[in-house]
């Protein structure tokens, strides 16, 4: 699923005019228990620099003027930017990326993201390791699991395989009221378009 959506958003990105801005983080393992005994030699950057998770931003991260992004993060709980909330880029500086505020209670804020140390909570990960990188990803498009409790005016459903479950299936298809603003789009083995659904 997390590659289906990097897939689309990475799609999106191209259409946008501007320059883009490529951001790479720092990886470093975490220091260890004292009872474990970790060699560092095993975990070298390009390996740190490789691992995905869930709510972790990746090693790079490429963006432009305009895209929408979503913080992965709570900061600056005061002004309402906490996990979850969706932003629109307007300046890439080096080291603090400028966004506008356009969901939960503070709309059209003007805010500055700085870079932070992340640690993943993933515990199917047999290591603790921290990545500095901003708390961002790109969001034009989500998994179905992060779109429950959501509620969109229009939905393009993006199929490249097949849904694991009808359960999964009505969550992605009980996002919008109407079905004319459904889209589904589901392509073959050989991932070539089987289908384009509207509705």
């Amino acid at each position: 699923m997390l590659e289906s959506v990097e897939k689309v958003n990475d799609f999106v990105l191209t259409i946008f005019l501007g320059m883009k801005n490529e951001y790479l983080s720092s990886d470093t393992t975490c220091q260890a228990d004292e009872n474990e005994v970790i060699q560092q030699e095993w975990f070298k950057p390009e390996f740190l620099n490789d691992i995905k998770c869930s709510g972790l931003p990746n090693h790079k991260l490429t963006l432009k003027p305009g895209v929408a992004v979503m913080l992965l993060r709570n900061i600056y709980q005061t002004s309402s930017l906490y996990n979850g909330t969706r932003l629109i880029v307007n300046e890439l500086g080096n080291n603090i990326i400028g966004a506008t505020v356009v969901t939960g209670r503070n709309i059209g804020d003007k805010v500055y993201i700085p870079r932070m140390n992340l640690i993943p909570s993933d515990s199917e990960l047999p290591f603790k390791f921290q990545r500095r990188q901003f708390p961002l990803t790109i969001c034009f498009a989500m998994t179905i699991n992060k779109s429950q409790g959501l509620s969109l005016s229009h939905v393009g459903f993006y199929l490249p395989k097949s849904v694991f479950t009808y359960g999964q299936l009505y969550v992605a298809l009980s996002r919008v009221k109407s079905r004319s603003d459904l889209r589904i789009l589901i392509l073959n083995e050989d991932g070539n378009l089987k289908s384009l659904m509207h509705h």
